[in-house]
């Protein structure tokens, strides 16, 4: 059985966990949708079961019950990735620990600290440390735009679109590239998504950054400063808008896979 967290922000025009869902059930796969707002983790009944995290809310208690559960469950991905992503100050100390290129990035308590980050710059992006979809994003160019601290903050990198790439299993499977006028090319911010093939270049570092946070799967952002590919972030429920691969088809041979493993 897999047992199946659902994407808190899904819609009926825009269904991730349905549409994966959908391909469990057509591939013959036994799936539950798991509400973990009424699961008590210390007697939940679950042992040795996969469950999947499409999404998940902000908050303790969800976090709480999926790290208990994962004592005795295969969860993918895992709450500690999970988390991983959600900081992207974590993200940030895996990519550069595991030597992965991305943009020169601060974590900063110290307002003098974070005026001379921004003085050296010239411009700087400030991200909300647990943001999702490019929501408070913006550009500080002076610092008396710096705002309330702490700040986590990135050198600007001259674009005019960015790039999401789905990681499985270790594996780049798809990509598209996102266009906007605006300074995050999110597509909730109002990016246009295009499919483009995934080159050696950025199949390497988009495997690479997967690895660094050791995630089943992933979206990871990238931006090209002219040189190479850069790590903006990695997101641990990602959305797949615009792909041309088959992605909840892929996601649910995948499920398939590891709770086979499970059973062997």
């Amino acid at each position: 059985m897999i047992h199946i967290v659902p994407k808190p922000t899904d819609t009926p025009d825009d269904d991730s966990t349905g549409a994966v869902i959908w391909e469990l059930k057509r591939a013959g796969a036994r799936c539950r949708v798991l509400d973990l707002g009424a699961v008590d983790p210390l007697d939940s009944g679950l042992e040795n079961e996969l469950i999947w995290v499409c999404g998940i809310r902000q908050d303790g208690h969800q976090f709480e019950t999926l790290n208990v559960l994962s004592l005795h469950n295969r969860v993918i991905n895992t709450p500690e990735s999970i988390v991983a992503c959600a900081s992207k100050a974590m993200t940030t100390a895996l990519l550069l620990k595991c030597g992965v290129q991305t943009p020169e990035t601060a974590y900063i308590k110290a307002e003098a600290q974070a005026r001379d980050f921004v003085l050296r710059h010239g411009k700087v992006v400030y991200k909300p440390l647990y943001g999702y979809d490019g929501n408070g994003i913006r550009l500080v160019t002076k610092p008396d735009e710096l705002g309330p601290g702490p700040w986590y903050l990135q050198e600007y990198i001259r674009n005019d679109r960015d790039y999401r790439v789905f990681v499985l299993g270790g594996e780049a499977v798809g990509a598209i590239s996102r266009v906007s006028d605006s300074l995050t090319h999110n597509i909730h911010q109002g990016g246009t998504g295009m499919p483009v093939t995934i080159d050696k270049d950025m199949r390497a570092i988009a495997e690479a950054a997967a690895s660094a946070v050791g995630i089943d799967y992933c979206g990871v952002d990238l931006l090209h400063d002219g040189e190479g590919y850069t790590v903006l972030e990695v997101n641990g429920t990602p959305n797949w808008h615009c792909m041309a691969a088959p992605i909840p088809e892929l996601l649910a041979r995948y499920l398939i896979q590891e709770e086979r493993k499970m059973r062997a």
